[in-house]
């Protein structure tokens, strides 16, 4: 079962409406008496200068056929930033001639000269992540820094159902809920890229029957792409690694992404990364 494109851009919009304030856009608040968060659809219609009609028929998905022009207009009202405007022109268009008609997605393939980069770089954690955060590929540190890869089934290599239902993987994160937060966004992205596609639906329906967690994290509807950042780990072998990450999008495949952890030159987390260097398995795998 696919994901419901109308549905999904419904709650997307009436997400982005809650967080929005009156009194910052220089609209009475009403006191007590406002009944919604945020601001109300004849408001927000009134701010992108389009009929309360025509945004109540795109906010409950009657059709998919706005054009750019009102999408622009409602995109600039709900103060949307670029991720989040990208995935609403999506939802709220109809299909390309790039969508499958059986809405799956096509394979996903790492190509041999990714896989030989990714030994090539031995000094730091990096891996390939695809559509629906599957984890394609690693080398040796990844796998010995978040979890052997390489021992777990080809579909338990995903970092959601990683980070919201392995233990083991939860307890490396010092912010647990700031990391879990970011993959459902990253889960969120990747569902309004490809809302069609059933293994995105059904991912998220296991995710959401398993763990409370990630059902109120989902209902955040965040948007985030996954470019850069940093995340405290506390390994059991090696104590506190505080890692920055680069994510370099592939330009024949956007889908995929190579992700390499940094470290600060000198600093005692890459004294502690070095140990874990020394003390990975020989056995460990690396990417299939």
């Amino acid at each position: 079962m696919a994901l419901d494109r109308r549905a999904e851009l419904g709650e997307f919009l009436r997400s982005r409406r809650a967080r929005l304030r009156p009194a910052e856009l220089g609209l009475p608040d009403y006191g007590g008496r406002r009944r919604v968060p945020g601001l109300r659809r004849e408001e927000l219609a009134r701010l992108a200068g389009v009929s309360v009609d025509h945004y109540v028929r795109l906010e409950q998905g009657r059709t998919l056929h706005f054009s750019e022009a009102v999408l622009d207009a409602v995109a600039r009202a709900l103060r949307l930033d670029a991720v989040e405007r990208e995935h609403l022109y999506r939802l709220a268009r109809p299909w390309s001639d790039a969508d499958r008609p059986d809405g799956s997605a096509p394979a996903q393939r790492v190509r041999p000269g990714l896989r030989r980069l990714l030994d090539s770089v031995a000094d730091v954690p990096a891996y390939i992540v695809g559509r629906n955060t599957d984890v394609l590929a690693w080398n040796r540190l990844a796998a010995a820094l978040i979890t052997d890869f390489g021992a777990l089934p080809p579909r338990q290599r995903n970092l959601a159902r990683l980070v919201f239902l392995d233990e083991g993987v939860r307890g490396l994160y010092a912010d647990w809920r700031g990391k879990a937060s970011d993959v459902a966004a990253y889960l969120r992205l990747d569902a309004g890229r490809h809302p069609d596609d059933p293994e995105t639906a059904a991912l998220i329906a296991e995710l959401s029957a398993a763990s409370a967690e990630f059902r109120e994290a989902w209902a955040e509807h965040r948007l985030k792409d996954k470019t850069h950042g940093r995340y405290l780990y506390r390994h059991p072998a090696v104590g506190e690694l505080d890692l920055g990450f680069e994510a370099l999008r592939l330009p024949d495949d956007p889908d995929q992404a190579l992700v390499a952890h940094t470290v600060e030159e000198g600093s005692p987390s890459q004294t502690a990364l070095r140990l874990l260097a020394v003390w990975t398995p020989e056995g460990m795998s690396t990417g299939r």
